[in-house]
C-alpha cells in the first residue's frame, strides 16, 4: 500500500498549525476532534444532516380477557336465577300481606232513607219534590223486592204489586196511596201545601223502615207456575187406535 500521500497531508497540517498562532491553531484542533466524535457516534443509516429521534421503551401490558360463548352463557343464567328468586320472594310477601276487604255496599233501605232526607231541599217545589221522593221510592222497591217499579206507571205498578207477597196488604195501600198524590201534583199539576208535602215525606221513610226487615218472596219456578194454571173444563177423551186386521 502506499502511504505517502497520508503523511504527506499530515505533515501539511502540522506546518499550517505550527504557522497559525498558538490559540486559534487550539480551537481549530477541538472542533476537528468534536466534528470526529460526531460522524463515529451517529447510527449506520442517517444522513450526518437529520438529527437522531429519541428511543422509548413501553412497559408491559396486562393480560387480556377473552369473552367467550359460554362466559356470556353463565351471565345470562346466574341474571335468570336471580330474577326468578326476586319474583318467588315477592310473591310469598304478598300472599303473606293481609288482605283489606272493600267495605260493602249500604243496603238499599239506609241509600233510600239518606236520599230522601236530601230531597226536603226541594221541599218548596213541589213538583220537583214529588218526583224524586217518587223516584226514591220506586228505585228502592226495584232493589229490595225485585219490582220493576221505575219502568211502569202508577196503574201497571199497581195492578203488578196486587199479586206480589213482597208486601203486606197495608203497606199496598199506602204505596197506592203515595203514589197517586204524587202523579196528582207532577201531571194534574196540583199544588199542595207544606203540610202535605211533610205527610208524604213521612210515609215514604216509614215505608222503607217497616218493610226493610221484610223477606222478599222467591221468583215462582216454572214448574209451579205451570202447575198452578187451572186445568181445562172439559178435556178431550183420549183417541183409541183401530186394531189390525
Amino acid at each position: 500500500m502506499n502511504h505517502s500521500k497520508p503523511s504527506s497531508i499530515a505533515k501539511r497540517i502540522v506546518r499550517s498549525h505550527l504557522s497559525m498562532p498558538v490559540g486559534f491553531a487550539a480551537v481549530l484542533g477541538f472542533v476537528s476532534t468534536a466534528h470526529a466524535l460526531t460522524v463515529t457516534n451517529r447510527p449506520a443509516g442517517t444522513s450526518s444532516g437529520a438529527p437522531t429521534p429519541p428511543q422509548f421503551l413501553h412497559d408491559i401490558r396486562d393480560p387480556v380477557t377473552i369473552q367467550t360463548l359460554a362466559t356470556w352463557l353463565v351471565r345470562i343464567l346466574v341474571i335468570l336465577i336471580l330474577g326468578a328468586l326476586l319474583w318467588w320472594a315477592w310473591n310469598r310477601w304478598r300472599r303473606r300481606r293481609p288482605t283489606i276487604a272493600a267495605p260493602a255496599p249500604p243496603p238499599p233501605d239506609a241509600r233510600a232513607l239518606k236520599r230522601l232526607t236530601e230531597a226536603l231541599q226541594w221541599i218548596e217545589q213541589p213538583e220537583r219534590f214529588c218526583t224524586t221522593v217518587s223516584e226514591i221510592l220506586r228505585t228502592y222497591l226495584e232493589e229490595r223486592f225485585g219490582l220493576r217499579a221505575p219502568e211502569r206507571t202508577t196503574e201497571e205498578f199497581l195492578f203488578e204489586l196486587q199479586n206480589s207477597i213482597s208486601l203486606d196488604l197495608k203497606h199496598k195501600q199506602v204505596l197506592g196511596d203515595f203514589l197517586t198524590r204524587c202523579d196528582l201534583v207532577k201531571f194534574a199539576r196540583a199544588e199542595p201545601g207544606r203540610t202535605e208535602l211533610e205527610d208524604l215525606h213521612a210515609a215514604a221513610v216509614r215505608l222503607v223502615e217497616e218493610s226493610a226487615h221484610r223477606v222478599a218472596a222467591p221468583p215462582l219456578l216454572p214448574t209451579l207456575a205451570a202447575s198452578s194454571l187451572p186445568a181445562p173444563a172439559n178435556p178431550a177423551p183420549p183417541k183409541l187406535e183401530e186394531p189390525l186386521p
